[in-house]
C-alpha cells in the first residue's frame, strides 16, 4: 500500500464530518422532532417547492437516516446528500 491510499480513509472521514456548503432553496429545521414529524414536514415543504429545487433538512432523530432514504425511494424526490455532525443530521433533497 502506498502513502496516498493509506490516507484516503482519513480524508473521507474528515469530509463526512464537515458541514456541506451545498446550495439550497429552502431550509427546514426538524431538530428535536421524532418520527414521523421530520418526514411529514419535509413532504409538506417539498410540495410547496418547484421541481428541481433543493430542500435542506436538519434533524436530530437517529432514525431519520433510514426514514429519509425510504422517503426518497417512495416519492422519487432525490436524496442528493446527507451527513451528520455533532448529533445533527443534514439532508438535501431535490424536488422531483
Amino acid at each position: 500500500m502506498n502513502g496516498l491510499s493509506a490516507r484516503i480513509p482519513f480524508q473521507i472521514k474528515l469530509i463526512a464530518n464537515m458541514e456541506s456548503t451545498r446550495p439550497h432553496d429552502r431550509e427546514l429545521d426538524a431538530r428535536g422532532l421524532n418520527c414521523p414529524l421530520p418526514i411529514l414536514r419535509t413532504k409538506k415543504a417539498l410540495n410547496e417547492m418547484q421541481t428541481g429545487n433543493v430542500l435542506k433538512v436538519l434533524a436530530t432523530d437517529p432514525g431519520s437516516v433510514k426514514d429519509f432514504q425510504a422517503f426518497s425511494k417512495q416519492t422519487g424526490n432525490a436524496l442528493i446528500e446527507h451527513s451528520e455532525a455533532d448529533g445533527v443530521f443534514r439532508f438535501y433533497l431535490q424536488r422531483k
